[in-house]
């Protein structure tokens, strides 16, 4: 090949690269894992799937579940998620899954709700809920140093940890933001992140019916639902939604139990 064509191979294949780095960065293309829950499921390790179907044949249901072992390779599963709390509103809504006998994750804050309602945050956990990391005080991870981000995870794992006796291994970043960074800072601290699928947008109003209504609109089956037990009009909007959801055969879950047989793998992003 003549030289002159050569540097203009050369020459085309560096813009090439360069053109697609800009369209990667313009974009916001992560440089993380990321999975959904139903293909998690599919590809789930031999081991961990026949040792779900034993626990599932011995009729022993697993943590968290409510009126036996939940299976949702089979059954239309949803997860229920509420962030930021506890709060003033938390003894109610948990009053309200009791008598549903329905199941949530809780991704919790420290500062001002998990060091203020340690009591709370035992009942969660005693209750069958599974405790789970939305930081310290809710900074953006990904603006803010590693080391800091690493304090935020790490100072709410320990606070927990000191409450319950169990360490989380599930973690929401503040807004859904999320990078190479905060990826290798989770898995160090054995945290897999999980982002949603359905939001209310609870933070924006009070009107319940108006929260259960987006809920409903936007939810399918292998979704994961995020809700605020911060704010004055999501509790009240729960047994609604837990109501119509069964009506229209959902099956509700935790987190970790949507994602089982799977095991949450720390570092991965979880997003339907």
């Amino acid at each position: 090949m003549p030289k002159s064509i050569s540097a203009a191979r050369r020459t085309f294949l560096a813009g090439l690269l360069t053109a697609t780095s800009l369209v990667l960065a313009l974009s916001g293309c992560a440089t993380y894992d990321v999975t959904a829950p139903a293909d998690a499921r599919a590809e789930a390790p031999a081991a961990d799937v026949r040792a779900k179907d034993a626990a599932d044949g011995d009729g022993k249901a697993p943590r968290g579940t409510a009126g036996g072992a939940v299976d949702c390779r089979k059954a239309k599963c949803v997860a229920l998620t509420f962030d930021a709390g506890p709060s003033e509103h938390t003894s109610r809504l948990l009053d309200i899954l009791k008598k549903e006998k329905v199941h949530a994750t809780f991704f919790m804050l420290g500062e001002n709700h998990v060091e203020k309602r340690p009591a709370e945050v035992k009942r969660i956990d005693a209750e069958g809920h599974e405790p789970a990391n939305h930081t310290w005080s809710h900074q953006i991870l990904t603006d803010i140093p590693a080391a800091s981000a690493k304090r935020e995870m790490s100072r709410l794992q320990d606070a927990v940890r000191k409450i319950t006796g169990k360490t989380p291994r599930l973690m929401r970043p503040p807004q859904g933001r999320t990078d190479e960074t905060v990826s290798h800072i989770s898995k160090d601290l054995g945290l897999a992140q999980v982002l949603w699928s359905v939001t209310a947008k609870d933070y924006q109003t009070n009107d319940s019916a108006l929260i259960t209504k987006r809920v409903l609109e936007q939810t399918e089956r292998d979704g994961i639902i995020l809700l605020h037990d911060i704010y004055r009009g999501t509790v009240p909007a729960v047994p609604g939604i837990l109501k119509e959801l069964k009506k229209r055969g959902y099956t509700i879950v935790t987190v970790s139990q949507l994602l089982s047989p799977a095991k949450p793998q720390p570092g991965m992003v979880y997003r339907p």
